[in-house]
């Protein structure tokens, strides 16, 4: 009875939640609908409506969170702003989906996560806007009915799934393969989002009879706390070592420092509720921030350097935007007595819009900063003079990488065009005939490795296989022993050693690393990841007494040491040709 009871109550709060949220709910129920349509009919479209309809996928569930946004605010100050605001919300999809999602490159996509963060954001403090009151409660109360909302959901979709399964076995019924995939979508943007929103607490909410959780008052008390002081020590104690030996730490510190604190600052804010009835949590409020301060400066001073080093990019700006917001949170709560926990998700969503919009965003900066870095290394060469490109062949290798780094991020990120120093109608293919050599980007690994990567398509190439008898296509990852007509074919993936044995006599021996060496080195001047037109520049050909053999790369993929150029290969794909002589 108690089952029926909970199902019966699930059930009215589903309605409720209809009757609260009801734009919200259909936007997702059609986000469903339009995802397996799309699933259905992709094959058969041609990129560009294939690509129209992601996008609008997209921008469907953009309005998601936004309509949440609209309705908890229209609660908190009045139901009249419902139309305006949902009318509003409607305008800036279509205006979002027709300029702000032109293609699925860096910008839009970093341009759209940013914004559902924000709408996210903004939902956690709509309702509570200067009515502030057991804040942390109101947010507890969201995340666990997300949690019950997961487990919910999760079970619904197991048991759906298990009938089918169940159907399928039995009945020799042949459900169509995605069928799995489209009960999913129905769970979790039907079933799913109308539960969680049965969970969002109303304005009229003050949770004066809330009793902090136990089990979370123990997590973080006992567990989190005390790892996270240890963790402070560790960082005292190595910022200290670097004081004392000037050795400045690698950018990993720096996601290190960064990731720890933005964990600590929620720590903060869910042991705010009772801090006045424990005396750990109240000493770690007061202490914390004030002891993070400075592991945050080392953490700038770190950071700092690698953008005078590399100049500002994107992934760069969000470290450091995000770095500053804890900061200041940080020194807000050293400073502010009694501070309030809403300035968190406000500061935030104000952090997030300034980051992917207006003059100070990270687009325009990082175009800034690697414009003004381009220009600087042009000066200093003696090729930009009075503001006019003067083209040197005879500057040093790592400055020619350099430069082509930079045109590689405008073209990878960016438009050419947005290259200040260069012509309006500069192309890659024109980088020689401007600057006086070729285009030739270094992607690191390290200070003293980076990637290479070389393709050829074969599908729309004509391979020879005259006079060779067999012909298969060999993958550097497979361990797997290929028999034919006497032949033992095996390529060892942790050695790169292909052999070809018969009647247990091998016939022949081949290194892969030396022959992507090889190729790497007619290449070495050149672009480190590209698309290779002649054939011939992947191919090799080997014989001796016994067999010949053609390989045929079409993937190589490794790693290069810039001192020494020694090749360490990860991948291999190619074509083998084989004749016994």
């Amino acid at each position: 009875m108690k089952i029926i009871h909970t199902v019966k109550l699930t059930l009215v709060n589903i309605k409720k939640s209809f009757e609260r949220f009801p734009l919200t709910i259909l936007i997702s129920t059609l986000l469903a609908v339009s995802l397996i349509y799309t699933i259905e009919t992709s094959h058969g479209l041609d990129y560009i409506k294939r690509d129209n309809l992601t996008r609008l996928n997209m921008v469907v569930g953009l309005g998601i969170p936004m309509s949440m946004f609209i309705n908890l605010l229209a609660e908190r100050f009045s139901n009249k702003l419902k139309v305006i605001g949902h009318s509003l919300g409607g305008a800036f999809l279509i205006l979002y989906y027709n300029f702000l999602l032109p293609d699925f490159g860096m910008v839009p996509m970093t341009r759209y996560v940013g914004t559902l963060i924000l709408f996210v954001i903004v939902c956690f403090y709509a309702l509570k806007i200067k009515k502030d009151e057991n804040y942390e409660i109101f947010v507890m109360k969201v995340f666990s009915g997300l949690f019950v909302t997961i487990l919910y959901a999760a079970v619904m979709y197991i048991g759906l799934a298990a009938i089918l399964f169940t159907i399928e076995n039995l009945f020799e019924v042949n459900f169509i393969d995605s069928i799995y995939i489209y009960i999913w979508l129905i769970v979790v943007f039907v079933f799913g989002v109308s539960l969680f929103l049965s969970k969002i607490p109303i304005k009229e909410d003050n949770f004066e009879s809330y009793e902090y959780l136990m089990s979370l008052k123990i997590l973080l008390l006992y567990i989190v706390v005390p790892l996270i002081t240890v963790y402070t020590i560790i960082l005292y104690i190595y910022f200290m070592k670097i004081l004392v030996t000037w050795e400045w730490p690698k950018g990993l510190v720096s996601h290190l420092v960064l990731w720890y604190s933005s964990v600590s600052v929620g720590v903060i804010f869910l042991l705010t509720p009772i801090i006045e009835d424990n005396r750990v949590a109240k000493g770690f409020k007061f202490f914390f921030p004030k002891f993070i301060l400075p592991i945050l400066l080392m953490m700038f001073l770190s950071i700092g350097q690698r953008i005078n080093q590399y100049g500002i990019t994107e992934k760069r700006y969000y470290i450091l935007v995000l770095g500053l917001w804890v900061f200041a949170v940080m020194l807000y709560f050293s400073i502010i007595k009694p501070s309030k926990n809403t300035i968190i998700p406000i500061s935030l969503s104000i952090v997030v819009f300034l980051s992917i919009y207006g003059p100070i965003s990270s687009y325009n900066l990082s175009k800034m900063s690697q414009n003004r870095r381009l220009e600087n290394i042009l000066e200093e060469k003696s090729m930009l003079v009075n503001g006019s490109i003067v083209a040197n062949q005879d500057i040093d290798k790592d400055t020619k990488h350099e430069i082509s780094n930079i045109i590689d991020y405008f073209y990878t990120y960016h438009e050419l065009e947005d290259i200040i120093a260069f012509p309006d109608d500069y192309d890659l293919d024109d980088t020689k005939n401007l600057l006086g050599f070729e285009y030739s980007p270094l992607f690191r690994v390290t200070d003293n490795f980076s990637y290479f990567g070389y393709h050829v398509d074969i599908y729309d190439l004509a391979i020879d296989v005259r006079d060779f008898e067999y012909y298969m296509n060999i993958s550097s990852w497979r361990d797997e022993l290929i028999s034919l007509d006497g032949l033992d074919i095996i390529m060892d993936q942790d050695s790169f050693i292909l052999s070809i044995s018969e009647d247990d006599d091998k016939l022949i021996s081949v290194d892969i690393k030396e022959l992507a060496e090889e190729v790497h080195m007619k290449s070495i001047d050149k672009t480190q990841y590209k698309t290779i037109e002649e054939i011939d520049d992947m191919t090799v050909n080997i014989d001796n007494e016994n067999i010949k053999i053609k390989i045929i790369f079409n993937n190589l993929n490794g790693v290069i040491d810039i001192d020494t150029d020694e090749v360490d290969l990860k991948s291999a794909e190619f074509i083998l040709l084989i004749d016994r002589e």
